[in-house]
C-alpha cells in the first residue's frame, strides 16, 4: 500500500488547538516541538509544515 497526499502526524504544544484522525504528538516546549517535527519528518518520509508557532504537520505529497 502506498500512502499519497495525506497528513501523517500533527505536532503541537497546544493540545486544545488540534483534533482529527492523524496521530497527535503533544510537546512541552518549543525545543521539543522542533525536535519531534524534524525527526518525524525523516522517519515518516514526509515534509514538515509549520501552521503556527505551536502547530506543525507532517504531510506526504
Amino acid at each position: 500500500m502506498v500512502v499519497e497526499k495525506s497528513i501523517l502526524a500533527v505536532i503541537t504544544t497546544q493540545k486544545e488547538q488540534v483534533a482529527g484522525g492523524a496521530p497527535i504528538f503533544i510537546c512541552e516546549s518549543q525545543k521539543e516541538l522542533d525536535f519531534f517535527s524534524a525527526n518525524l519528518e525523516a522517519i515518516l518520509d514526509g515534509i514538515a509544515h509549520r501552521l503556527s508557532d505551536e502547530v506543525y504537520i507532517i504531510v506526504k505529497h
